[in-house]
């Protein structure tokens, strides 16, 4: 394959997959990637309201996407940069006696880490429920621009400290999985987080670069569990084996969010905004100038998270996406069920796309069946409906609109054009595999909306690491 200068190993650690790119820093070129559907989701003690993955899971396809990855191609890699899924949160028991993870080698070379389950909990994601509004209404006010809301880490914690606090006696460190991950790399003793994931948590001042110390430990917060926190973009540690052929000493960048990630590799220049629809939806742009307060939080539809080098994204994330679609494809194909006509779900949304293409509808859904942020008890509704529309790819088609009408609502075109963005980059499988969500956002928008070879959330994390 020959000598390339400038590799960088990149890991996205993401909700349902992990991805993992081999890119060229000189260029931004991808030269190899590989990706693996965790399938780690557990059933959660707190029924719909939990929302829980297997770490061990996680762990092990992310070994197994590195060692697909060209083994020349390793050898060469000069640094590795790690991102993943926000907010959620992990607790591990880790000493130098009782490890979190296994090191196994073969011929003398280390292949992979396995996590030793009984020292790690699960993974509680930023889609677990759990803190209704009565709890965290009853949490103190955090010193910080951003709002805490149920699946962000600092109050996933609250909620165990109240609830299972002898379930926090068994565990040392908590983190994000992708610290997690970081820390089993470089073998570190205690995890260390960005200023983009703990600001993903709650409780962060990021006009101070701190945790809420004081107002935490008032509450009741476990406080021996928080990470130390550095700069988005700062070295972690050195990889502490050779790991897959990846030479020992590889310096490992500090773990970052997914989203900040995405769009580094997503925009061209500071008139670009970026539209996800995956998992969950998101509308952001970078932002040059904004001055963080630690006043009391307001909770509004646009938030403004860390971004790089001093300056912040703003973002409006709906928490109803490809999700909200994939729930109401997974009820048509549990209906043919009960019918007695069993259908493959790949043939349900395909037979959906064609039926939706040249639908016309006056139908207006309102598909926020997994509430949002800013507003939890919001639920889903479907109005104006008539005999006349509610053929199934009218019915489809009137759920994309109301998927986009939602974020719409969240970051309105006025708020785009006033901040000068010129196009929308288009990123995410949900809004690339879908022709009638893409007709929607030019429909609402009217800006161009454009695709470009970026929206990868493991090549940010390895352009990250200069």
């Amino acid at each position: 394959m020959g000598d390339q200068n400038n590799l960088a190993l990149g890991i996205d650690i993401g909700t349902t997959s992990v991805k993992v790119c081999i890119v060229n820093t000189d260029t931004n070129e991808i030269i190899a990637k590989h990706g693996k559907d965790t399938q780690a989701n557990v059933p959660s003690d707190q029924g719909t309201d939990g929302n829980k993955q297997d770490v061990p899971k996680i762990i092990s396809a992310l070994n197994t996407c590195v060692a697909k990855l060209n083994k020349d191609l390793l050898r060469q890699i000069k640094k590795i940069g790690v991102c993943g899924q926000m907010h959620g949160v992990m607790l591990f028991n880790h000493t130098s006696e009782a490890p979190a993870w296994d090191r196994h080698e073969r011929d003398g070379a280390l292949i992979r880490y396995d996590v030793v389950q009984k020292n790690v909990s699960n993974l509680y994601t930023w889609q677990d429920s759990r803190c209704d509004s009565e709890f965290m209404a009853n949490l103190p006010t955090a010193q910080s621009h951003l709002a805490t809301y149920t699946g962000y880490g600092i109050a996933t914690l609250f909620w165990m400290a109240k609830n299972k606090p002898d379930k926090l006696q068994r565990y040392n460190c908590a983190s994000t999985i992708q610290d997690f991950a970081v820390m089993m790399l470089c073998n570190l003793q205690k995890p260390i987080t960005s200023v983009q994931l703990a600001a993903s948590w709650g409780y962060f001042d990021c006009k101070n670069s701190s945790w809420n110390l004081e107002i935490l430990e008032t509450g009741g917060f476990p406080m021996n569990l928080l990470p130390d926190v550095v700069e988005s973009g700062q070295v972690a540690g050195e990889l502490a084996d050779n790991w897959h052929t990846i030479p020992k000493g590889t310096p490992v960048g500090v773990a970052l969010g997914d989203l900040q990630c995405s769009v580094l590799s997503t925009i061209e220049n500071f008139k670009d905004a970026v539209l996800n629809i995956s998992t969950s939806a998101q509308m952001t742009y970078v932002v040059e100038n904004f001055e963080p307060t630690n006043d009391a939080p307001v909770v509004r539809p646009i938030e403004y998270f860390p971004y790089f080098d001093g300056k912040y994204l703003a973002v409006a994330a709906s928490l109803n996406g490809g999700n909200a679609l994939a729930t109401f494809v997974k009820t048509l194909q549990q209906w043919c069920m009960e019918l007695g006509f069993p259908v493959p779900q790949a043939k349900v949304w395909d037979k959906l796309m064609e039926l939706a293409a040249s639908a016309e509808t006056d139908m207006v859904i309102q598909p926020t069946i997994l509430g949002e942020r800013y507003m939890p008890d919001l639920t889903a509704s479907a109005t104006n409906i008539t005999i006349g529309n509610i053929g199934l790819g009218q019915v489809f088609r009137s759920m994309c609109q109301g998927l986009l009408h939602n974020l719409h609502g969240m970051m309105p075109r006025d708020t785009l054009i006033e901040a000068e963005i010129t196009r929308i980059v288009g990123n995410g499988s949900g809004l690339s595999r879908n022709k009638v969500l893409q007709q929607e956002v030019l429909q609402l928008y009217q800006l161009p909306l454009v695709f470009t070879s970026g929206g990868d959330a493991a090549k940010g994390a390895a352009m990250a690491m200069k």
